[in-house]
């Protein structure tokens, strides 16, 4: 297997694994404070399907999509962390957070789904946490996933004879 190959395989499942931790922390938030779900991921879907020309018969399905949609966002990040990684780049939590903020971000902004300049700091917050989340539990996974070098060889211990 390539080491670039590797390094994505790796990479994507820390990304699942920061995924999780990204929904962990977006559900407290919502039970915690009595916040309702997001519902930008099932209007980005709906626009890059018009976009697209290809319908989507109902919202049901559009929900699942949309949730679809940020496992596919934050298993493909850490993918590409993973092959940085393995062409020897550095990839820190900074990196990871951002990386996934910009990507679960920007089509939704570009779409006008959302306007970030618009957010008031608790929604920045409500959006930066998870995102963070995100990019220690990649960046955790991908260190303990990461080549260690091997062991030094044991001593052989010396053998006692009895007389």
């Amino acid at each position: 297997m390539t080491r670039l190959l590797r390094g994505a395989l790796l990479g994507a499942g820390a990304g699942a694994a920061g995924t999780t931790a990204l929904d962990a922390v977006s559900y407290l938030d919502m039970a915690v404070r009595g916040r309702p779900a997001s519902h930008t991921p099932e209007a980005t879907v709906a626009k890059l399907a018009e976009v697209a020309h290809l319908p989507v018969p109902d919202e049901k399905r559009l929900a699942g999509l949309g949730g679809l949609s940020g496992l596919v966002v934050g298993a493909g990040v850490g993918a590409l962390l993973g092959m940085a990684r393995a062409a020897g780049w550095r990839t820190g939590t900074g990196i990871a957070t951002v990386a996934v903020l910009l990507a679960a971000n920007g089509p939704m902004t570009v779409l006008r789904i959302t306007d970030p300049r618009t957010w008031s700091a608790v929604d920045w917050v409500s959006d930066i946490l998870p995102h963070l989340a995100y990019g220690a539990v990649t960046v955790a996974m991908l260190d303990a996933t990461s080549r260690q070098p091997a062991p030094a060889p044991r001593r052989p211990r010396a053998r006692r004879y009895c007389h």
